[in-house]
Parts: structure tokens; sequence; C-alpha cells
């Protein structure tokens, strides 16, 4: 998403970096908390994001742990399994889609930025595409999962899209 504006776009992990431990409590700690690391160790402008599911009725779980709910091997179906264990017959289905983008300079300026999208938890899971909980996400407006989407259409209505098209705003001006 970001190509045409940033040209090549090196990944912490190319460039041998450590991954930080993500000790925060909140998505904009822990995106700042690996983009100032990428910063620091790099030298250079860093962006970081932090990312998860936020069901409603799970008092917003997964939502900073989604990716441990999804176990060592980062099995998604175990973690969707999971939501849809602890929802039960909830009928509140609500949920939120988080994205959350830090761009962090050497000199120590930073910007965030927030994407997020609304929706519904659904059972059982649709479609092939996408990753992570996009198979049980029906986003507020549509009919199908993040998952039966291609990929063009999900970034144009997803939280990481949302966030994205901030930054680039951000840059422009």
């Amino acid at each position: 998403m970001l190509a045409p504006y940033a040209g090549r776009v090196t990944s912490a992990g190319e460039l041998g970096l450590p991954e930080p431990e993500e000790t925060g409590a909140t998505f904009t700690e822990n995106a700042l908390l690996k983009a100032r690391a990428a910063a620091k160790l790099s030298n250079n402008v860093a962006l970081a994001d932090d990312s998860g599911v936020c069901v409603n009725a799970l008092g917003g779980d997964p939502g900073l742990y989604s990716a441990r709910w999804a176990g060592p091997g980062k099995d998604f179906s175990v973690a969707m399994q999971r939501v849809h264990d602890e929802l039960g017959d909830t009928v509140d289905r609500s949920a939120s889609f988080i994205c959350v983008l830090a761009l962090v300079w050497p000199n120590g300026r930073e910007e965030i930025i927030e994407g997020r999208v609304n929706g519904d938890i659904i059972w059982p899971p649709r479609g092939d595409k996408g990753h992570g909980y996009d198979p049980v996400f029906v986003p507020q407006g549509e009919t199908r999962t993040f998952a039966e989407m291609e990929e063009a259409e999900k970034n144009a209505i997803s939280h990481r899209g949302l966030a994205v098209r901030q930054l680039i705003k951000m840059i422009e001006s």
C-alpha cells in the first residue's frame, strides 16, 4: 500500500533488527515500542503497527493479544474457535478491527495514526483470502467476511487500509 509513496520499504527483519517485546497496555504503546526500537537501531525513519480484533462482548478481547490467542504456531483457526467458544450464545457479536501505526524519526519526532473498522463476528468462518480473524469478521455495510474479499477490496475498507491512507495524507501535507 505504501510502495507508490515510499519507494522501497525495508522490514526490520531484512535489517536483522531484533523484535522488541510488546509490553505495552495499548495498541499505541506497542506500535511505538516497535517503531522507536527500529528508528534507534537503524538510525532511520521507522514505521510500525500493532493491530487486532476487539470483540465487545468479550470486554475487548482478544485485542492486544489477538496473535497470542493463535498460540505459538500462529494457528488462527484455534484463535477463531476460542472467540466462538467464549462468545457462546451471546447475542452481541459486534467487534472492531483496530490498527495503530507509529511513525518515528531518529530525532524523536513521532506520529500516531489509528484506523478502525466496525463489524460483527460470524460463525462458521467463511473465505480463504486474507489472514488472522478475517474469515469470521464481517465489516459494517457488507455481507462478506474480509476473507471473502479480494485484497484491493479489503484494503479499501480495512482498519489497516484506513490507517495507511491517513498516513499518506499526513506525509503529503
